[in-house]
């Protein structure tokens, strides 16, 4: 069972899961977070039909009742778990990844995530140990049609922005089954009919080849921004007037913009443990406070909650937001930086002005080492640097993130894949280098 990792259930479909794999899933979950109705979503992928059919199939053997949404963005499912009171929700997809996998998000009450230490690894171990015995009285499928309600929410966070040109590559992913909804035909679009096998692009934007056709329409168009989200719009990434890509990581910073300036909110920030220097030292000038913490969903969603934070984000393109039961969403992301970019052009500054306001350090960008030793590798840099230069700190959860005066470092382990990840900072792109060498010559004994 290849599948499980620490965020969600995810691999190749008939290869790290089959059908029998999820319906043991389905049968498992009202049992772990004590259900008897488990909401279900699922993207548009060419194995979600028949995932879901067995999912469904499991949850109702062991007498639960599921509450089918049909096609829906992964926020969608979140916000309803949590809008509608449920205490279990399953979607099915396998977000950026490309066409030949599928998987599983599983959540709980509030829209809590399950990951494998909360929830997942408990599956899996009855999955392996545990007698399949169908109920006598099984449950039944209710479908539950939120998509009008939902749009409706998500029009809160919409303003005027008929001054704007935009582009907008949805990926053939789940952004096409509402953006239109929200913004009408406006925009240029590209890659927006629903289709599971992505032919013109894997739904990933953090990959560059993927960006190339949005930032040609950009440049093309004069457009003021370009938008892309993922194949399950959990994710939106944005390219600037110039049709340069932005880091996503400087996307929080832009976001104060909105909760921390225009709304006049004090309070908690989360940012993830490879987040630029610079958001932290932005987010402060607004009188907020900024929290760093691990990787991923399964950690970001729970600590927001935890601290009471206004908003958060990833250098992978998530963005948290407490009016969102502290879940991510792709599309309120993208409508409230509409929104900043909007209002910024109204005052004669383009949206790279802004960003390049909050970007002040050379960026190395995540570097993959195939290392078998991870943690070795990753004690040997650290350590290098602690005796050689005085720290102003060091976390040392989800690898390490050292900061010095002058330049800070990130090396932390892939939870996905057989890599080791490195990202570094530093005032000039001199001492980046120079930075980077050192590292890398460390790193090069243990490949």
């Amino acid at each position: 069972m290849g599948a499980f990792h620490a965020y969600d259930i995810r691999g190749i479909y008939n290869h790290d899961f089959n059908k029998e794999d999820v319906y043991k899933i389905g049968y498992f979950i009202p049992r772990l977070l004590a259900s008897k109705k488990v909401l279900v979503g699922r993207d548009v992928r060419v194995s979600s039909p028949e995932i879901y059919e067995y999912l469904c199939k499991g949850i109702t053997d062991a007498g639960a009742d599921v509450y089918n949404l049909g096609l829906a963005t992964t926020p969608m499912v979140y916000w309803a778990t949590a809008k509608l009171g449920f205490t279990a929700s399953v979607q099915i997809t396998a977000s950026h990844n490309s066409k030949e996998y599928n998987g599983l998000k599983v959540s709980r009450e509030n829209a809590l995530p399950v990951g494998l230490d909360t929830g997942l690894g408990t599956i899996r171990h009855w999955m392996q140990t545990e007698p399949i015995v169908p109920m006598a009285t099984k449950g039944k499928i209710v479908d539950k049609d939120i998509k009008a309600e939902y749009l409706e929410f998500q029009r809160n966070y919409m303003a005027d922005i008929s001054n704007l040109n935009i582009a907008i590559d949805c990926s053939n992913g789940m952004a096409a089954l509402l953006i239109k909804d929200l913004l009408g035909n406006a925009p240029i679009y590209i890659y927006d009919e629903l289709d599971g096998s992505f032919p013109n692009h894997e739904p990933n934007p953090l990959v560059e080849e993927n960006v190339a056709e949005l930032k040609k329409q950009v440049i093309t168009n004069q457009c003021d921004i370009g938008v892309i989200f993922d194949g399950d719009a959990d994710r939106v990434m944005f390219v600037d007037e110039k049709g340069k890509f932005i880091s996503p990581d400087l996307i929080i910073g832009l976001l104060a913009h909105y909760f921390l300036e225009e709304k006049g909110l004090k309070g908690n920030v989360l940012q993830d443990i490879r987040t630029s220097k610079a958001v932290a030292e932005y987010i402060s000038t607004y009188g907020s406070t900024m929290h760093t913490w691990r990787v991923g969903r399964a950690f970001a969603a729970i600590k927001l909650r935890e601290i009471d934070g206004i908003f958060g984000g990833e250098l992978a393109g998530h963005y948290y937001f407490r009016d969102f039961y502290y879940s991510d969403s792709g599309i309120m992301a993208a409508l409230i930086v509409l929104d900043i970019v909007s209002k910024i052009k109204t005052k004669g500054k383009t949206l790279s002005e802004l960003i390049n306001g909050i970007r002040k350090y050379a960026n190395s960008g995540e570097i993959n080492f195939r290392i078998e030793k991870k943690q070795e590798a990753m004690d040997a840099v650290r350590n290098y640097f602690l005796t050689s230069e005085k720290p102003t700190a060091n976390y040392d959860f989800d690898g390490y993130r050292v900061e010095f005066p002058e330049w800070w470092f990130n090396i932390r382990p892939s939870n996905t894949e057989p890599y080791l990840r490195l990202l570094a900072e530093a005032r000039t792109e001199v001492l980046l280098n120079q930075k980077l060498t050192a590292i890398k010559g460390i790193l090069k004994k243990f490949e």
